[in-house]
Order: structure tokens, then sequence, then C-alpha cells
């Protein structure tokens, strides 16, 4: 079973900045599309951003745009997801996924592959 590894979460004041870090086994990182998620309680797991297998093509959320930055590093075999601006909405456990994708894809049934989660706390 493949498992990816989100870290970077943590509390933060709104309007500060946080990176989160997803990292994957180096033989899916060459191929396969990630995306990042978040799950509030009592929320269905929304869309944040996702980049396509070369880094090529990023697509992110109405509500992130603009203030969060989807990028991958293939020496680190590492996506990142970078917030700034973060508000009290952001607060929420964040899932990377992965998946081939032929085309970027915002729907969490796509991906095959996910972390375990990591929780970002915004305080207002």
């Amino acid at each position: 079973q493949v498992q990816l590894a989100e870290s970077g979460g943590g509390l933060v004041q709104a309007g500060g900045s946080l990176r989160l870090s997803c990292e994957l086994p180096g033989r899916l990182f060459t191929s396969y599309a990630v995306a990042w998620f978040r799950e509030a309680p009592g929320n269905d797991r929304e869309f944040v951003a996702a980049v396509n297998w070369n880094g090529g093509r990023t697509m992110h959320s109405e509500a992130v745009k603009g203030r969060f930055t989807i990028s991958r590093d293939h020496d680190k075999s590492t996506v990142y997801l970078q917030m700034n601006s973060l508000n009290a909405e952001d607060t929420a456990v964040y899932y990377c996924g992965a998946a081939v994708l032929g085309a970027l894809d915002n729907r969490a049934s796509k991906y095959y592959y996910w972390g375990q989660g990591t929780q970002v706390t915004v305080s207002s």
C-alpha cells in the first residue's frame, strides 16, 4: 500500500503563512498528478489545488486562488502548498492525493493514493 506523507501543518494567526509538504515515493513522483484537499469538521472533502506530473500545469480553487500556490520539486519528490493570508475559514485537515491523470481533476474520487493528513488551525 502506497502512503503519502504530509507535513507542515500547525497553528498560525490570521494573516500568517504556512507551507505544507507532500512527499511521494520516488517511483510515483515522475508520473503522478498530485492534489491537495481539505476537510473541516462536518464538511465534505474540499478541493484546494492540483499540479500535473511535471509541474507544468496547476489548478487552484476559487477559495484559495491568489493566496495559495501549489508546486513540485522533482529533486525532493515533494509537492508543496504555500499558503499565505490565512484566515479562520482555512482551518481544516489537509490531505494530499496522487493519481495518474490525463487532465487535472478537482474530484477526490479520482485520486487513489492518500496521506494521513496534517492539521492547519488559523486563529482569528
